[in-house]
């Protein structure tokens, strides 16, 4: 798989992201080349906790339902407080590229943690300033990160779910956006 096939879908809402992880599911997209990023604009309002079970983690809070369903469907998960951003959540394999960009102490000038992980996996810092934006206005990133073929059929099942915005990054569409 190349590190550089993936697309990204930005949601207004939770209820938007919701739908697009179900849809993807349906059409039986990996489940483990999902992630998802929101503001947890919650942890003030009496969170109860978080915690990692295995490969799941449980949040309780107000958007507990929301964020629950999300670990029960997705690998891997997280709670980061990141400067400039916030207390955000993350689910999928964006976890561990987000961690092992700040275990490797990567520096990628002016992106926070979400962006070197996101920059790690080819993602143009052009693009990763519209996404830790979206972030900030508590907007939700959708991310599949898979083989080009799987990435294509990920796209056209986002584009159906009305994101505010789908964006593929590929060797193939990057290469072309270079000429």
């Amino acid at each position: 798989m190349s590190a550089n096939n993936s697309v990204v879908a930005i949601y207004a809402t939770h209820d938007g992201a919701e739908a697009a992880v179900k849809e993807l599911q349906r059409a039986g997209v990996n489940m483990k080349t999902l992630s998802i990023v929101g503001k947890d604009t919650h942890t003030d309002e009496h969170a109860v906790g978080y915690y990692n079970a295995g490969d799941r983690m449980k949040y309780w809070g107000k958007m507990g339902a929301f964020w629950g369903g999300f670990w029960g469907l997705l690998f891997g998960a997280a709670f980061f407080a990141i400067p400039g951003l916030g207390p955000i959540l993350v689910a999928g394999p964006l976890v561990a590229w987000i961690a092992a960009g700040l275990e490797g102490a990567v520096v990628v000038g002016g992106l926070s943690a979400i962006g070197a992980g996101l920059y790690s996996i080819g993602i143009p810092k052009d693009s990763i300033v519209n996404y830790e934006l979206a972030i900030k206005t508590d907007k939700y990133l959708l991310l599949v990160h898979s083989s080009a073929a799987e990435v294509e059929k990920a796209r056209d099942i986002l584009q159906s779910t009305k994101p505010i915005s789908v964006t593929m990054h590929a060797e193939a569409v990057e290469a072309m956006a270079a000429k």
